[in-house]
């Protein structure tokens, strides 16, 4: 069997189409209906704020605003996927989830430059699945290391 990894799907909508991007799936604790976060005074603007997931604290960010992409409604398919950033737990917004694959290493291609507006500093790769492409992101780095320290704090209110 050829060597594959074990990605979750989900979908930003930008401008008039449809991105898919994909995360190891070892990095996703769980995925969750999106909650109305608690807002933070002074937190960056893709950090929509905080919530209570089951006794501990976790920031919520906007992959959206993150990757300086137009904003949409909150709609019953959008999601955060909870997810493991430099060892902190935080939640991102996705517009929705679409499946859990397997890729085969050999079906992904090194990461252009730029996609959309996502810098290629985001992205492990791109994942090519017959007529689709998956941009691979790289959780560890959405965050510089100035915000993890920063977000760092928030977990801590706990």
């Amino acid at each position: 069997m050829a060597d594959e990894i074990q990605l979750v799907v989900f979908t930003l909508k930008h401008d008039d189409s449809i991105c898919e991007y994909g995360v190891p799936i070892t990095q996703v604790q769980e995925i969750i209906p999106m909650a109305k976060p608690t807002r933070l005074p002074q937190a960056p603007d893709f950090v929509e704020g905080i919530i209570n997931l089951r006794g501990k604290i976790i920031p919520i960010i906007d992959l959206r605003k993150r990757f300086q992409m137009t904003a949409t409604e909150v709609t019953s398919d959008t999601r955060s996927v909870v997810v493991e950033v430099a060892g902190q737990t935080v939640g991102i917004i996705v517009d929705q989830v679409s499946e859990v694959l397997r890729l085969p290493t050999e079906s992904i291609e090194p990461p252009p430059v730029a996609i959309g507006g996502i810098t290629a500093e985001y992205l492990t790769g791109v994942g090519k699945l017959e007529d689709r492409l998956l941009i691979l992101l790289d959780m560890d780095k959405i965050l510089t290391e100035q915000e993890q320290a920063e977000l760092a704090g928030v977990g801590e209110l706990e």
